[in-house]
């Protein structure tokens, strides 16, 4: 997301910034640019930040916090280690993965994992995925992308990401295990996976107690629109958390982040609500996007949708069509040229409720006709 042909956003949802450029209140814009749930919090999370004690200091050991995901996931507290969003999470992964050699990126993929590798001189590589595929998923991982072969050798350190971002494929668990015996090091990021209907049965969460070289990173800001708090957590080995714990601030995790995370998910009626919203609204809109000319959505298991600008068979910028939208329809997508081997030909749309779908898809027909 940007508004000007300058560096693109590395990532999405920067209504401040938006708002102050278009001269306009924050509520008046549509942010398709960032994949969060368009309706909640849920009514006992806010709740909780009502409750929430604030004058003394927070617990260092998020002890309640680690019970109630441990209880969630059927671990044992010292396999957890929540964090300010999966973001701070990614940085102490990355130390251990500069530690093992050089790490494998997925390309297109998200950015951030450079920023951490990038802390502490950590070196990478990219490994091409492909730009085509038959459906969301699960499917086998990773088609055609050489990390079993010649591309994999001499890296310690794979990353990857579980629905794939930007492109919402699905990889099935039982690809992925087999990763597990040929890095130092697998992480892997499962961001979005609960917002994904029947995603959990993907999940690399029971591996962990088998495989000591795993970690995976969660967030609990996309499934309960809490992005502000900064909530996510690290599944990994005991000795590994004991490690970052001791690396990283004091206090990482506030006590309003901490009081929603110890109820959040324990709400498993909103978890199914966004995940029949997942699995409905994402076909709706891709069918409907698929009608207006020039733009080729690609299936998605996730909360959002990669398009392809298209036109007479050949690639078409959507930049144009971008900053139309932000600018006359106060509605932001994503610029996708910061995920590496996408450019200007390609957009990121995170899925809304209907009404803003069909604001979406009125203001695309109007540029587009």
């Amino acid at each position: 997301m940007t508004g000007s042909a300058g560096e693109p956003a590395r990532h999405g949802g920067n209504l401040a910034q938006a708002a102050e450029r278009l001269g306009c209140r924050p509520g008046q814009i549509l942010d398709a640019s960032a994949s969060l749930v368009p309706f909640g919090p849920p009514l006992a999370l806010r709740a909780a930040l009502l409750a929430a004690p604030l004058r003394p200091y927070p617990d260092r050991d998020h002890t309640s916090l680690r019970r109630a995901l441990a209880r969630h996931h059927g671990l044992d507290p010292d396999q957890l280690l929540p964090g300010n969003g999966a973001a701070e999470l990614f940085t102490w992964a990355a130390r251990d993965a500069a530690a093992a050699g050089c790490s494998l990126l997925p390309a297109p993929g998200f950015a951030d994992y450079q920023r951490a590798l990038a802390c502490w001189g950590g070196a990478w590589r990219d490994w091409s995925l492909p730009l085509q595929w038959p459906g969301p998923g699960p499917q086998p991982f990773p088609p055609g992308s050489g990390v079993t072969g010649q591309e994999g050798l001499g890296a310690g350190a794979l990353w990857i990401t579980n629905p794939h971002n930007p492109t919402g494929q699905l990889w099935s668990r039982a690809s992925l295990e087999p990763l597990l015996e040929r890095f130092e090091l697998v992480i892997c990021d499962e961001a979005f996976l609960s917002l994904v209907p029947g995603g959990e049965a993907q999940s690399l969460v029971p591996l962990v107690a088998r495989h000591p070289n795993l970690v995976v990173i969660r967030s609990l800001t996309k499934l309960f629109a809490i992005a502000g708090l900064r909530l996510g957590y690290a599944v990994a080995d005991p000795q590994r958390l004991a490690r970052w714990a001791a690396w990283r601030d004091p206090w990482p995790v506030n006590s309003l982040a901490g009081a929603v995370g110890e109820i959040a998910l324990g709400q498993g009626r909103w978890i199914r609500r966004v995940q029949a919203w997942v699995g409905s609204e994402g076909p709706w809109l891709s069918q409907r996007l698929a009608q207006l000319p020039g733009l080729v959505p690609l299936p998605s298991a996730a909360n959002f949708l990669l398009v392809r600008g298209e036109r007479d068979g050949q690639p078409w910028s959507l930049a144009p069509l971008r900053l139309a939208l932000e600018q006359r329809h106060r509605i932001l997508l994503r610029d996708c040229r910061s995920f590496k081997g996408l450019d200007a030909s390609w957009l990121r749309i995170g899925l809304q409720d209907r009404r803003g779908n069909l604001r979406l898809l009125r203001a695309l027909g109007q540029e587009l006709g």
